[in-house]
């Protein structure tokens, strides 16, 4: 990556180096609902700064990744994963290059798998078994040196598949979505079809690389990316979202609304729900493969009002005063 296309995720999210794993939360949140697509519909600019923001977050939110960038800088991606390198020296976090003729060198030579060089890489600098990886790129297209894929252990036959990321927003994972790629000199529609979560793979037959030998090109296969969306998220195979409810809502339950994929819909709150607690919607989460729909999780958590008017002042502290019960009271005789 030139100098030039460096992304300071930092700055993207408004926070500081030293920013806690919550500062960044609350950043990304911040700024999520106020370019979220959703609430700026055909507008562009704020799509393109949405999913900016969703990147940063993707890599600051994840200690692995955060980590590697803070000490590879804009050469992190490189550093996580074997890809090519321009053997030029550079600073890495201490590390020096240019004694390696490409970045799956230096690995090889740093983990000792493959005992030096021998029979791989090669004056192309290309990865074992005669290919090389591909990434996505921010356009869509494919660019090189991307590391997600395994090489053939020793003695077998060096696969001519290969393996690259796509970035989806929950929208188009939940609805299904067309891209259209850029795969060397050709341009591929690719469906995605609804439903696709997280670690999804989209096979592209016959996109790979070239096999010498027989002639005949492997796949590419795409690695669903879900950007990290300011409302739901996924607890195993249940689409979740956290609501708040009041003081009162929480004693007396009631109906309340609250968001689903297709929209808000009225919930009955039980009397008594706890904070935390998750309710149930049933049919309403993530598009099944062999259709239907799933679940979804609504996790409660009690707001307490941060300013009260003079009434409702009163009668809490009413309610204090004429209280019958402790919560605590369990807890009185605890020792160690």
């Amino acid at each position: 990556m030139a100098a030039t296309d460096f992304k300071d995720y930092y700055s993207t999210l408004g926070v500081s180096k030293s920013a806690s794993a919550d500062d960044i939360k609350r950043a990304f949140r911040k700024l999520a609902r106020k370019y979220h697509p959703d609430v700026n519909p055909g507008d562009k600019s704020a799509e393109a700064k949405f999913k900016e923001i969703s990147e940063a977050y993707e890599v600051l939110s994840d200690n692995d990744k955060r980590q590697k960038y803070d000490q590879f800088g804009r050469y992190w991606q490189q550093a996580g994963a074997a890809g090519g390198y321009s053997g030029n020296a550079t600073d890495m976090g201490g590390f020096d290059f240019s004694n390696y003729g490409s970045f799956d060198e230096f690995i090889n030579e740093l983990l000792g798998r493959f005992g030096g060089s021998s029979g791989f890489g090669g004056p192309t600098g290309r990865s074992p078994g005669g290919y090389s990886a591909y990434r996505t790129s921010p356009s869509g297209g494919f660019g090189s040196n991307f590391g997600g894929y395994s090489t053939a252990a020793p003695g077998t036959q060096p696969s001519f598949d290969q393996e690259a990321k796509i970035s989806l927003t929950l929208s188009e994972a939940f609805h299904g979505t067309q891209k259209r790629l850029k795969i060397g000199d050709d341009e591929v529609e690719v469906r995605i079809p609804a439903g696709a979560k997280q670690g999804t793979k989209v096979r592209l037959r016959g996109k790979g690389q070239v096999n010498p030998y027989s002639k005949q090109r492997g796949d590419i296969y795409l690695i669903v990316t879900l950007l990290p969306h300011h409302i739901f998220q996924f607890e195993g195979d249940n689409l979740v979202c956290e609501v708040p409810i009041a003081p009162d809502e929480s004693v007396l339950g009631g109906k309340i609304q609250v968001p689903t994929p297709d929209g808000s819909v009225t919930m009955n709150l039980p009397p008594g729900v706890k904070s935390g607690q998750s309710l149930r919607l049933r049919g309403k989460g993530w598009p099944r493969p062999k259709g239907g729909r799933g679940d979804q999780l609504v996790r409660v958590v009690i707001a307490p009002p941060k300013s009260l008017s003079a009434p409702e002042r009163e009668l809490y502290e009413k309610i204090q005063q004429q209280r019958t019960t402790d919560p605590r009271s369990h807890l009185s005789q605890v020792r160690l």
